[in-house]
């Protein structure tokens, strides 16, 4: 079993190779890190901005060219 703050790791169901990104939420913040770099140092982001950065990805923001 998992102690509070220690991250419970999650990525998409569509990652098939490993190569994704990985979210955990630990202490009312969200940690992402790179699924192939999992010993780096995850970015954090509060609630607040995470909720901006969902709402922009569901609203197609990202666009990359």
């Amino acid at each position: 079993m998992s102690r509070p703050d220690q991250p419970v790791w999650h990525r998409s169901s569509e990652c098939a190779n490993g190569t994704c990104v990985e979210v955990a939420r630990v202490g009312g913040h969200y940690l992402i890190r790179d699924g192939k770099r999992p010993e780096s140092e995850p970015l954090s982001f509060t609630d607040d901005e995470w909720d901006v950065f969902v709402r922009a990805v569901k609203r197609d923001e990202f666009r990359f060219h």
